[in-house]
């Protein structure tokens, strides 16, 4: 088989499998359901979840968010990090980025998770997904008082599937803005944590992966547009946030060459990038792999995203 076969074959069994970013107790500290609005305590500092609130609604569905809440607001607003949930955009939900939310609250940051539309036959296809989650961070914005947070310091956290999405709101600005209670908030973040996530669907496009063509709507020989603007590394630019990227050198869902193409095109541009080689899967099944994460992804987001004055 060739070099460009396999690398085909890994992106479409990405495609077609759901993969969940669960943390590990040792990583994160036990991950528990909260109740709505109730409080959990990590030693000292405590933290409120609030569940299930409705940040859209799209053709009569109601979209929604969890919010991971510090303790002590203070007279400083906090920053904020938008978590995008993996599944391959046809399944997973927010419930899968519990872990980070707590470990982000912990560290003084209001984190958001958050659910988008998913695939599921011919309905909710690109860019419904991207719709969602811009307009999650439009939300946010305009709900900053509410929750203390400092609305021009929000970055993005997203694995797999969300990494792709979360590649996007640090690259570019609002494609849909017809709702005018958002229209003049930007869904543009400040920092970005990619994760495992796809980042070129024009390579190796000769094999028409069948998922592929099923969510953009059309094969690339009809539409490459389409499939274009959804890979982040055609959208490289010098005005893009700061990025993180992390994959496991073992990955075999999304292969390590579309991470280092998405670093390098940044690089290119002049946007500050990190690379981070971590010697796991795609899911990180290590607790060493887990810890690395979130240590990298908090010196990230503290440098980024914490005024300092």
């Amino acid at each position: 088989m060739s070099a460009c076969s396999t690398r085909s074959s890994r992106l479409a069994a990405f495609l077609g499998i759901a993969f969940a970013f669960v943390i590990s107790h040792q990583a994160w500290g036990a991950v528990k359901p909260q109740a709505p609005a109730t409080a959990a305590q990590s030693g000292t500092e405590t933290f409120t979840v609030q569940e299930n609130i409705p940040y859209a609604s799209v053709n009569g569905s109601a979209l929604h968010l969890d919010v991971y809440e510090p303790a002590g607001r203070g007279n400083r607003t906090r920053p904020a990090v938008v978590l995008i949930h993996g599944g391959g955009w046809v399944s997973l939900d927010k419930r899968t980025m519990r872990g980070m939310g707590q470990l982000l609250a912990r560290a003084r940051f209001v984190a958001y998770s958050v659910d988008y539309r998913l695939l599921q036959g011919d309905q909710n296809r690109w860019p419904a997904q991207l719709d969602d989650v811009q307009r999650a961070v439009r939300w946010v914005r305009a709900h900053a008082g509410q929750y203390g947070v400092n609305p021009e310091r929000i970055g993005a956290f997203g694995h797999s599937a969300g990494a792709q999405l979360a590649a996007l709101l640090g690259m570019e600005d609002t494609r849909d803005n017809s709702d005018p209670a958002l229209a003049s908030y930007s869904s543009k973040v400040q920092a970005v944590v990619d994760v495992s996530g796809p980042t070129d669907f024009i390579r190796d496009h000769e094999s028409e992966v069948g998922f592929l063509t099923d969510f953009f709507g059309a094969p690339y020989s009809v539409h490459p547009e389409v499939w274009r603007e959804a890979s982040p590394v055609f959208h490289a630019a010098k005005d893009d946030a700061p990025f993180l990227i992390v994959h496991g050198t073992e990955d075999q869902a999304v292969p390590m060459s579309q991470a280092q193409e998405l670093f390098e095109k940044l690089q290119a541009a002049g946007v500050p990038a990190s690379f981070v080689k971590v010697n796991d899967a795609h899911t990180f099944q290590t607790p060493e792999a887990r810890r690395q994460l979130a240590f990298e992804a908090l010196a990230f987001f503290n440098r980024y995203l914490i005024v300092t004055h």
